[in-house]
């Protein structure tokens, strides 16, 4: 039990758990895929998740990585025009974290530019968050914990006074790796993947508030 401590911090991925964008990511990464390895037919869905430079070490090596600048240029036209609807409830979710005296940061492996193009469409993030860390502030990729720990020394707030949102595999690992408590989106991955990496399962924010985490956080 935690009756003792407080919960200081929600740390959200990006991709899938502020942002209902994984499913646009996957056309862009099955075109990609397709177009480079026809032979790993769902290569899109292994790399849920990796920063780009992992993706990059994974399928873009040899002859290939002279290609990586094409499918930058790629994705960073993609990105300018994707949409970026909130994830159902997350909006009200998150304010009411706030009201709560919780702290709140993106934590993803996404680059600064990727978060630009937020701003530019969102520019209300930088007043929801208390704290933005993209992968340029990792010395380690998920599913290493680094990222999540980094994130909660940002507010001197040890791993068991924080919980991580995710969806990716490799995201869950990452928050489990970190100590935390771990909610798990179910808008990238079936429950059967992300059930035993995370201690609850949501389909959005829509039902869920912070009296409701806070005793499931209460009770792990």
């Amino acid at each position: 039990m935690r009756s003792k401590n407080q919960l200081k911090a929600a740390l959200f991925d990006l991709d899938g758990v502020v942002f209902d964008t994984e499913p646009q990511y996957s056309v862009f990464w099955g075109e990609q895929c397709r177009l480079y390895h026809p032979e790993r037919p769902g290569m899109e869905h292994e790399i849920k998740g990796s920063t780009l430079e992992q993706i990059f070490n994974l399928g873009w090596n040899g002859e290939l990585e002279s290609e990586r600048q094409h499918v930058v240029e790629r994705l960073n036209a993609f990105e300018e025009q994707m949409c970026l609807d909130y994830v159902e409830g997350f909006e009200d979710f998150v304010r009411d974290l706030r009201q709560h005296g919780v702290k709140t940061a993106v934590v993803t492996s996404s680059n600064r530019k990727k978060m630009e193009n937020v701003y530019r469409k969102h520019p209300e993030c930088c007043n929801i968050f208390d704290e933005i860390l993209t992968s340029e502030d990792f010395a380690e990729s998920k599913p290493s914990p680094d990222c999540y720990l980094r994130a909660a020394r940002r507010f001197n707030s040890a791993p068991e006074e924080c919980v991580v949102f995710e969806d990716s595999i490799n995201g869950l690992r990452s928050g489990c790796a970190a100590g935390m408590m771990v909610v798990g989106l179910l808008t990238t991955n079936v429950l059967a993947d992300v059930a035993p990496l995370s201690n609850c399962q949501i389909e959005n924010y829509r039902d869920f508030n912070y009296k409701r985490l806070y005793q499931l956080w209460q009770d792990i």
